[in-house]
């Protein structure tokens, strides 16, 4: 019975959006792959084991590819369109990671790689496929202003979350430009995520972003997964009101995730601001810090204020 109930539950999720659910199939299979990689290849690319990029967009890339046929499936309205756009962007997450793969076997780097013409066609058609995901991420990302769900907090989650990813998402094309050094003394590479230095280079643990200058990849993590985070500090925000009858108000809940969605936004900011001086993310300094402190002290506030407002109103349950 228990696993008629999971193989039901698998083909409404596959039905979902049928080539993005199995965009996800495909990155569990290559998240296996990678994982493997990680044990038995020893080789590092600009210092952090070879299979470690991969792996974080198999993950990644799954997140995105399940998250975005969830929301399609529910559109009201622009659902036809949507659904092609979600087929295009299948395809184009597909050539993404199959490229960073095949660039991680042959040991060499996938993104900015323009030291032969081999490397140079990989990089147009990543740089393609980067581009047709935003365009069609965009328009999709509109649509999900018709949508409604089950909560006015989760609505708003949702919505704000996919513009907070678009801007996460936008970072990355502050990478694809030249860098100083690459201007004056060419080396086969045009671009980079980390500022002030060569990629490569001290990182945090598993995550790899640098530790001894900025790296632009901090801030696209951080606002590209804004649409998986606000949602779920919605659902969370709804499961407490279960418990607690004055945080189960629609308005508090509303006013809970608007406050956390300001912050991830101005902290995607601020994180973007702190690559581009080349600060690293585990050594702010100066206005950033001061801005840091700010952010996360308004925040707080902020928070404390909405909980102290909704105890104090008349309880009225969410159904």
């Amino acid at each position: 019975m228990i696993a008629t109930r999971r193989i039901a539950a698998v083909r409404r999720a596959v039905a979902w959006h049928p080539a993005l659910m199995a965009v996800a199939g495909l990155m569990l299979a290559s998240t296996a792959v990678c994982l493997v990689g990680l044990v038995v290849d020893p080789r590092t690319i600009l210092g952090a084991p070879a299979w470690m990029k991969p792996l974080k967009f198999s993950l990644s890339i799954l997140l995105y590819a399940v998250t975005w046929a969830w929301l399609i499936a529910l559109l009201p309205r622009w659902q036809t369109l949507a659904r092609r756009l979600g087929t295009v962007v299948a395809v184009a997450l597909v050539v993404e990671q199959v490229l960073i793969v095949w660039a991680a076997a042959t040991g060499t780097t996938s993104h900015f790689n323009v030291s032969n013409s081999v490397h140079v066609v990989v990089w147009a058609v990543m740089a393609t496929a980067i581009t047709t995901l935003y365009l069609c991420t965009f328009v999709t990302s509109i649509a999900l202003f018709f949508l409604r769900l089950p909560t006015p907090a989760l609505t708003v989650a949702v919505r704000a979350g996919a513009v907070i990813a678009l801007g996460g998402i936008g970072v990355a094309f502050l990478m694809t430009g030249p860098t100083p050094t690459q201007l004056t003394a060419p080396d086969g590479i045009v671009g980079a995520h980390t500022v002030g230095i060569a990629d490569g280079g001290p990182g945090v643990p598993l995550l790899g972003w640098s530790t001894v200058g900025g790296d632009y990849r901090v801030a696209h993590f951080v606002g590209m997964h804004a649409l998986q985070v606000l949602p779920l500090v919605a659902l969370l925000v709804a499961a407490a009101g279960r418990d607690l009858p004055w945080l189960a108000q629609r308005t508090a809940q509303v006013r809970i995730v608007a406050v956390v969605a300001v912050a991830w936004a101005a902290g995607t900011v601020l994180l973007t601001v702190q690559a581009a001086v080349g600060q690293s993310v585990v050594h702010p300094a100066g206005a950033v810090a001061t801005a840091g402190w700010v952010l996360v002290l308004l925040a707080a506030a902020a928070s404390a204020a909405v909980l102290l407002r909704a105890r104090r109103a008349p309880v009225a349950r969410l159904r």
